[in-house]
């Protein structure tokens, strides 16, 4: 199980890095800086140099990648959150392997099948398969008129101090998402495992630009499903923190018997 990095004398002396999927300029960035300074001094940023939302776990292979520095513990990769990731563990902290790798503050829940294309929990999985204990952190929008980072910079301390004080798997991801609340009206927590949505919300519009050409953007409805309890939609729902231990052991069970067994009753013939 993995544990919190201390000192001789008590003190944390964490090493941090932090990375996203919405990009070097993020606001949800600022917030999750702000929450990495509250566990340790040494925090560390490299971040994609643009927004890179649903991304997934893609690493740039066909082109060069480029390293930008703006401050002294602060860079830019012109890749994807796992380039991101990558790059700073292996390039740019060489001295010091991070001890902790947080992802976020996303602008936007993931949750449900979000966590299959999320560059934010991307980041993590690859820090998990580097050895380093991450956690994937978003703000759970359902309104475009007033973001509060605010819900996500009152808890995030605590909850990923709790998480280190408890531990988990090394194989494991810890996926956080806040409710869309004032930090005052979050008063619960609760560990989930990952929903499905009952209803497809990615859709394609079609538009047509100056020269008459079609193109297309993607949008999502912002339908509400009807989750059952005990998952991660369910509990953004009712305004509590969820918390996700999330693995790419994809495999079905149910469906690995079936076929196991339906495999065996006579022998292959292609």
């Amino acid at each position: 199980m993995l544990r919190r990095a201390r000192d001789d004398k008590g003190e944390n002396n964490m090493r941090i890095l932090c990375s996203n999927d919405d990009g070097i300029h993020a606001r949800g960035l600022e917030s999750l800086i702000k929450i990495a300074h509250e566990l340790s001094d040494d925090v560390w940023v490299v971040a994609p140099q643009e927004e890179q939302s649903g991304a997934a776990r893609a690493l740039t292979l066909a082109h060069p990648i480029r390293i930008r520095k703006y401050e002294e513990r602060r860079f830019s990769v012109t890749g994807t959150p796992s380039d991101a990731v990558m790059l700073g563990v292996t390039k740019i902290l060489t001295d010091k392997v991070p001890d902790l790798i947080l992802s976020g503050v996303n602008n936007g829940q993931n949750i449900a099948e979000d966590v299959t294309v999320s560059g934010t929990i991307a980041a993590a999985f690859l820090g998990m398969s580097m050895g380093i204990p991450s956690i994937a952190l978003s703000l759970a929008r359902f309104s475009r008129e007033h973001v509060r980072w605010e819900a996500a910079e009152a808890h995030g301390a605590d909850i990923v101090r709790r998480l280190l004080e408890e531990g988990w798997p090394k194989d494991v991801v810890m996926n956080v998402n806040f409710p869309d609340l004032d930090p005052a009206e979050i008063t619960e927590v609760e560990i989930t495992r990952q929903g499905h949505r009952d209803t497809h919300q990615l859709y394609a519009e079609e538009r047509k630009d100056l020269r008459g050409g079609k193109y297309y953007w993607y949008g999502f409805t912002g339908d509400l499903s009807d989750p059952p309890e005990g998952t991660d939609i369910h509990a953004i729902y009712a305004g509590r923190i969820s918390i996700t231990p999330l693995h790419l052991a994809l495999t079905h069970d149910d469906s690995h018997r079936s076929l196991s067994d339906a495999f065996k009753v006579r022998r292959w013939k292609s």
